[in-house]
């Protein structure tokens, strides 16, 4: 009978928690970084999309690791140097674009370049344009959502205009004919722009739309914000501008900059694609998505891999990313979906 009492009288201290006399062991607390982190985690869709994400750019911010491991760059024509392996009209000898144990992924068509290096410094050129839009957009957006929804009064009313006047333009054809003109801007007639100044000048025009659709939402949020207690508290107990904004909206401002700064990244990268498939963005011989689909477009008949292969990429980076943002969005504020 003592046995058995002692055997009840342990299993009832652990069920309190293990504490003498009965005290229950508090709870551990978690911040909502942690919760979101929780939700996330369980969130398989976003898992799968967060890993297929990081894969991409593993694979673009180490491309001349993976150049250097697999033995090819994506300048060399190795078809026109290496007699057999294109034909006289340009296409691959080997069926499948020339697919073998040398080229993973093929040769180019007429020129002859590894498609697995153009493929994978393709993905750098398109991230690396697109994460600097994305950054610049999202600072910018930021600052002036911010000051239109506390400012309020005419600033509003001049912000909200000109947000309203970029969104009412078609940015494509404000990009096609634009590009031309900044690039003659700065470089002589006859003369082909370097890389880096057709990078800037693709920065620069993404930007002057980009910015509009956090600005607009960050406006919206911070017209709410304003009228709450805690921001009326700051201000009765005398705190200033500067006070008010860092430590009482930006905070609650974070969740939707996060999400629209995840969303605006694959709508960047098909921007910059497109543009360069149109012929006015990123141009031989740097490589890219855009430029790669629009010049495997003139092989469908004779050689569909090169088109296949930055095709499925884009798409299946697009649709990795986009639901990735939704995941993010859901962890972080779980009754937005609702």
């Amino acid at each position: 009978m003592a046995d058995l009492l002692r055997t009840e009288l342990t299993s009832g201290e652990a069920a309190l928690g293990g504490q003498p006399g009965g005290k229950r062991k508090p709870p551990a607390g978690r911040s909502p970084g942690q919760l979101a982190w929780r939700r996330f985690r369980r969130d398989k869709t976003g898992v799968i999309s967060a890993c297929v994400v990081l894969f991409f750019f593993v694979v673009g911010l180490g491309a001349p690791v993976i150049g250097w491991l697999y033995g090819k760059n994506p300048d060399t024509h190795y078809g026109l140097d290496r007699p057999g392996l294109l034909t006289d009209t340009g296409i691959p000898v080997k069926p499948n674009g020339g697919m073998d144990s040398e080229f993973w992924f093929g040769l180019e068509p007429r020129l002859g370049r590894d498609v697995l290096m153009q493929l994978v410094y393709g993905i750098r050129t398109s991230l690396l344009i697109a994460l600097v839009v994305v950054a610049i957009v999202t600072v910018l957006g930021t600052v002036i959502g911010i000051a239109a929804g506390y400012l309020g009064g005419r600033t509003d009313y001049i912000v909200g205009r000109i947000i309203d006047i970029l969104l009412a333009i078609p940015s494509t054809l404000f990009y096609i004919a634009f590009m031309p003109v900044a690039l003659a801007l700065f470089v002589a007639p006859g003369k082909e722009a370097p890389v880096w100044l057709r990078s800037c000048a693709l920065v620069l025009l993404l930007t002057v739309f980009g910015w509009t659709r956090i600005a607009r939402l960050l406006r919206g949020q911070v017209l709410s914000l304003r009228e709450r207690e805690f921001v009326e508290a700051a201000r009765v107990s005398g705190a200033g501008t500067r006070r008010i904004v860092f430590k009482e909206l930006l905070p609650n401002l974070f969740t939707p900059i996060l999400v629209v700064a995840t969303l605006d990244v694959p709508a960047m990268v098909t921007t910059e694609a497109a543009l360069s498939y149109l012929g006015v963005g990123m141009v031989e011989p740097t490589p890219d998505w855009g430029r790669m689909i629009h010049d495997g477009g003139d092989y469908l008949q004779t050689d569909i891999t090169y088109l296949a292969f930055p095709g499925i990429a884009l798409i299946i980076f697009v649709i990795a990313f986009n639901l990735l943002g939704d995941s993010v969005r859901d962890a972080l504020d779980p009754k937005s979906h609702r």
